[in-house]
């Protein structure tokens, strides 16, 4: 549900783009296209765009990057969620979690049960925090990273979302 408070001035954000995939390369990486498509669209700054083989050294190794990059606030990556040998995405993100928002796979997955039904349970979309920086794990999809984008972070990636955003917590995410 939306809640955009017009009154408020919209403060962009700094999004870094990881697409996981042992095949894609950026000619053919649509999943990846949408997310920058949509993170622009809506107002926010491309800070990095990177793809990785699903191995968790390279993943956790990019993410590293950018999450000691004080130009990045979150990193949203595409692929490697499933249950296959070869995804580990979410053991790479969960290995660097500070925090986990336990909420954004739960509600990724409610959504998408609403479109796919019992499959949803087949996504280990994950979300959290380190070092400031946020992370979210999105499935392969075009179709999955527009649910993600579209339903869930685009408001709480927008300060001017009520009753509450994840942009307006960024000054004390650090804090002791």
């Amino acid at each position: 549900m939306s809640r955009i408070d017009d009154s408020r001035r919209f403060l962009p954000v700094n999004i870094a783009v990881l697409t996981v995939s042992d095949t894609r390369d950026l000619s053919d990486d649509k999943s990846g296209d949408t997310l920058v498509e949509r993170l622009k669209s809506d107002g926010h700054s491309l800070a990095g765009r990177a793809i990785v083989r699903d191995d968790v050294r390279a993943i956790v190794d990019q993410l590293r990057v950018w999450i000691d990059d004080p130009a990045v606030d979150v990193v949203i990556s595409t692929g490697g969620t499933g249950l296959t040998g070869r995804d580990v995405t979410p053991e790479a993100f969960e290995s660097l979690f500070e925090k986990t928002i336990s909420g954004f796979g739960e509600m990724f997955r409610m959504l998408s049960y609403q479109k796919i039904g019992t499959s949803a349970l087949q996504s280990r979309a994950t979300g959290g925090l380190a070092k400031g920086t946020y992370l979210f794990a999105l499935p392969g999809s075009p179709s999955a990273c527009r649910d993600g984008w579209d339903l869930i972070l685009k408001f709480q990636l927008d300060n001017r979302h009520r009753p509450c955003n994840l942009v307006e917590l960024m000054p004390r995410l650090q804090e002791k």
